[in-house]
């Protein structure tokens, strides 16, 4: 401290430290001492890295080096080789032509409609009705000849129902107007009117 250096003991803040200390052992004002140590040693005011520093809290600061020109030249010529490089190479293999191999794809024939019933053939050895709900909804019974049920159930507007047997059919119609009946493939004409309930009968022969 005799030689104005504080490094060895904690630096400036120890050093005001060790004023305090002894101007209480000689029962001076610490004020004193103080301010003559900022007046004629206290150095200007130091960042706060360089003050830790100096007090043994961190490691001394070093100031950054500065990154060369030359490195940073050769750095950037470095990378634009590689770049054009890289441009080359990529030229080259765009260049050669790309052999793409379509995939065989197999025509499959196109699937036959089954023919509705209506398209069926008719036999000319039985009796077949085509009954069809042209006009409204009608509910529809079919017997044979021996009176065995063949058909029971409501035909909605738009549907169709085709029966055959091989000696007679005998029909119960609900809505007589609302449907529109061929037998063997003729057409038989109006069997009735809205709402009435016939009962037909056709043989085979």
């Amino acid at each position: 401290m005799e030689d104005d250096n504080f490094k060895k003991c904690g630096g400036e803040t120890y050093a005001r430290g060790h004023l305090r200390n002894i101007a209480t052992k000689l029962q001076i004002d610490e004020r004193i001492f103080l301010d003559i140590f900022e007046i004629e040693v206290a150095a200007p005011v130091k960042p706060i890295r360089e003050l830790l520093s100096e007090n043994n809290v961190t490691d001394p600061y070093q100031e950054p080096k500065n990154v060369s020109w030359k490195a940073l030249a050769a750095g950037s010529l470095a990378a634009l080789l590689l770049f054009g490089l890289a441009q080359v190479i990529f030229s080259i293999a765009s260049d050669d032509p790309v052999i793409t191999t379509l995939p065989s794809v197999k025509v499959s024939e196109s699937a036959k409609p089954e023919p509705t019933e209506s398209a069926r053939p008719i036999s000319a050895d039985a009796v077949t009705i085509d009954i069809r709900a042209t006009r409204g909804a009608s509910w529809l019974y079919a017997f044979d000849k021996e009176g065995t049920q063949v058909f029971s159930g409501l035909l909605s507007k738009g549907d169709s129902k085709r029966l055959s047997d091989p000696k007679q059919l005998n029909l119960r119609v609900g809505n007589a107007g609302g449907v529109d009946i061929s037998v063997n493939g003729k057409e038989v004409g109006s069997i009735g009117a809205d709402g009435e309930v016939v009962n037909l009968t056709y043989n085979a022969d």
